[in-house]
């Protein structure tokens, strides 16, 4: 499986494009925004899209995946089901964050905790990792060793708590126990800056590492 990280809106949100590479199917993780950009990427390698993944229902995560589905008649598939209301109040986080009027929608499908999701011959494993939102979910590729983890955790820091339903005890117990244990040398993209590895977390993160 192939990659790359396309920074988008404001928040430089890491959307990602998933690729199979023999197939040249794709899905996109958390399209926040500026779709057009999306697409000049998608063109860039050649791959058609064939669905839409959400971790959770932040508008910067999810902005932009509604017109992308309209646009392209994709599906969309995440998160899990307790982020209905974050979803559900797109409007309203869309004018709160200045970001450009924004529908409420529902998934395709809700994603929940050891599911799978497929495109191409590519098939990701999904962990439901509340915390930052109550339905947060994060995507593994276990041949690529390599997690999708949205707002779970950040190279040096963990995702905020302090969002309605946020719950810091939740976020730093799937962590410790869905996360780390997928192996030291598994890469991850966060929702926001730079990449990192569980291994490198455990050992350096102030706030899930060993010395905590």
């Amino acid at each position: 499986m192939d990659f790359e990280i396309i920074p988008v809106t404001k928040f430089h949100q890491n959307c990602t494009l998933l690729m199979c590479k023999k197939t040249k199917k794709a899905a996109v993780v958390d399209p926040g925004g500026e779709i057009d950009h999306i697409l000049v990427t998608v063109g860039k390698h050649g791959v058609s899209l064939e669905k839409i993944l959400l971790t959770h229902g932040h508008i910067d995560h999810v902005g932009g995946a509604k017109t992308l589905a309209n646009q392209l008649n994709l599906p969309i598939e995440g998160p899990h089901i307790e982020d209905r209301a974050w979803l559900q109040m797109l409007s309203t986080q869309s004018e709160m964050f200045s970001f450009p009027p924004t529908q409420g929608f529902s998934p395709d499908r809700w994603l929940a905790q050891g599911d799978q999701i497929s495109f191409g011959e590519i098939t990701l494993d999904v962990y439901h990792c509340p915390g930052h939102t109550p339905g947060h979910v994060v995507f593994f590729h276990p041949q690529s060793k390599l997690a999708l983890v949205g707002d779970v955790l950040f190279k040096g820091s963990i995702g905020r708590t302090d969002f309605p339903r946020g719950n810091y005890e939740d976020l730093v117990r799937s962590i410790r126990e869905k996360l780390f244990p997928l192996g030291d040398e598994v890469q991850f993209v966060p929702g926001h800056g730079s990449m990192s590895t569980f291994g490198v977390e455990q050992e350096t993160n102030p706030f899930v590492g060993k010395n905590i």
